[in-house]
């Protein structure tokens, strides 16, 4: 996410609607190639992730009090995009989950 902060700064300017619909495709390739024993984890690192990337696009200014508190303001103006992509890799990370359980209860006999 990182990465596509700067690219979004680099070709974009910083747009936070830009860098908001690439989180998406990320929450969900995320949520996907996760392992299965580890599937549970893709919801908890999405947001810090999300957090990680917002820096170069948060707009501040003033040295480290000023990207601080860009970046609290871009975490909160873009709020949407952070529940929707965490919700939408929870949803994807649930139904792996189940068929997980259920495909180890079928080897196991149970």
């Amino acid at each position: 996410m990182f990465l596509l902060g700067c690219l979004d700064q680099l070709l974009f300017g910083a747009s936070p609607t830009v860098y908001g619909v690439l989180f998406l495709p990320v929450c969900l390739l995320t949520a996907l190639w996760v392992r299965g024993g580890d599937v549970l984890s893709a919801p908890v690192v999405l947001p810090i992730a999300f957090a990680v990337g917002l820096l170069p696009v948060a707009e501040g200014g003033g040295g480290m009090p000023g990207r601080l508190m860009g970046l609290v303001t871009g975490l909160a103006t873009q709020a949407g995009w952070l529940y929707l992509g965490t919700l939408l890799a929870g949803l994807v990370v649930l139904v792996r989950r189940v068929r997980w359980i259920r495909g180890r209860r079928r080897r196991h006999g149970g």
